[in-house]
């Protein structure tokens, strides 16, 4: 065991339903040194041992905001080799507070992993979320993955002094550059298929662009409501928009070495803005130029030379015209973007810098 580890740092992690693998769970399991253990209805593809739990749920809305929802039978979970922490994501996870309950009686202290970024959402005023909010200000640390997170927390009351800011770790060895530049002018839109991910105004952009860029393709992958929109659309481009449905990890990784520029364009609904983009690192690491509209705080992974602009789908187009007609300009940038990402997110460095949040306290 390295000297300034020399003890495993022991967590239970409490998942909330629908939890995407390789994100939270999985980072918080590649910390150096840490055995965590995730609590769910079912595994989420982490490879952490996993106790199964089943969930009771009042509503499948705001899951990503603080899931209404509780998870039964937790007074039997007990984590072999026990547990120095106990914790979810989102201030409001799991808003029936057992978070609490379960740290208190295994003796653990609490933390939060937290991407907020509004101080003024809605759901902060619903009763069962305000006394969410309340028990997560006496959380032992919280981890804010975006600089506007600590932002969000201070606004919200959370002592400053509780909370590490810890960016999202990308894995720049899977997301790469292709071995030689694509020359050819393909934009991928890889998000869900929903409206609050702008592809009904990406699709209405990339008709403007072929009028300019008339051998431009457009490449979607995901899956959610807009899938039949998409396929109507592919159906009747000739061969100008693809669909591919939902891929892996992988596979994103392998097509994202087959485009020219990465494009989506979120717009806000009453309880979400766009975060941060995880698509977005990962596409500039895979040296791509991102095009994307203004939303929340995605201007903290969206680095210049990429850009954003305004939600309307002219502007969309003109964006991706920029980098699609050029590809002098796309092979000058793609060094310039996947440095950015690796000297900010790099998945080692950023790992490090979780555990040291967790050392620090106390």
């Amino acid at each position: 065991m390295p000297a300034d580890h020399p003890h495993p740092l022991r967590l239970l992690w409490l998942t909330l339903p629908e939890t995407r693998p390789g994100r939270e769970l999985g980072w918080l399991a590649a910390m150096p040194d840490a055995a965590v253990t995730a609590v769910g209805e079912r595994p989420t593809g982490d490879p952490v041992p996993f106790v199964s739990r089943p969930y009771r749920r009042l509503t499948r809305r705001f899951v990503e905001a603080g899931a209404l929802a509780w998870l039964r039978d937790l007074d039997s979970v007990e984590p072999e080799g026990g547990t120095a922490w106990v914790g979810a994501l989102e201030l409001c996870a799991l808003v029936t507070g057992q978070v609490p309950g379960l740290a208190a009686r295994l003796g653990a202290r609490r933390f939060v992993v937290t991407w907020g970024n509004d101080p003024r959402n809605p759901l902060y005023r619903l009763p069962p979320y305000r006394q969410a909010l309340d028990r997560s200000r006496s959380s032992d640390l919280v981890i804010c993955t975006i600089e506007a997170a600590l932002d969000h927390c201070l606004a919200l009351g959370i002592p400053e002094e509780r909370c590490r800011v810890v960016l999202p770790p990308v894995d720049t060895e899977r997301f790469h550059p292709p071995s030689q530049p694509v020359e050819e002018p393909v934009a991928l839109f890889v998000s869900p298929l929903a409206e609050n991910k702008g592809i009904d105004r990406v699709l209405d952009a990339f008709e403007l662009v072929r009028r300019q860029v008339p051998e431009a393709r457009l490449v979607v992958a995901g899956r959610g409501p807009l899938a039949p929109l998409v396929e109507a659309r592919a159906a009747s481009s000739g061969g100008a928009v693809s669909y591919v449905g939902s891929l892996g990890g992988e596979e994103v990784a392998a097509l994202l070495r087959t485009g020219a520029v990465f494009v989506t364009a979120p717009r806000p609904t009453p309880v979400w803005n766009e975060q941060f983009g995880l698509a977005y690192v990962e596409a500039m690491a895979s040296g791509l130029p991102v095009v994307t509209t203004i939303c929340g705080t995605n201007h903290e992974a969206v680095l210049p030379p990429s850009v954003r602009v305004p939600d309307d789908a002219g502007a969309l187009a003109e964006g991706l015209v920029h980098f699609l007609g050029d590809p002098a300009l796309r092979r000058r940038i793609a060094p310039e973007l996947r440095r950015a990402v690796v000297e900010r997110f790099e998945r080692t460095q950023q790992l490090a810098a979780l555990r040291a949040a967790f050392d620090s306290v106390g």
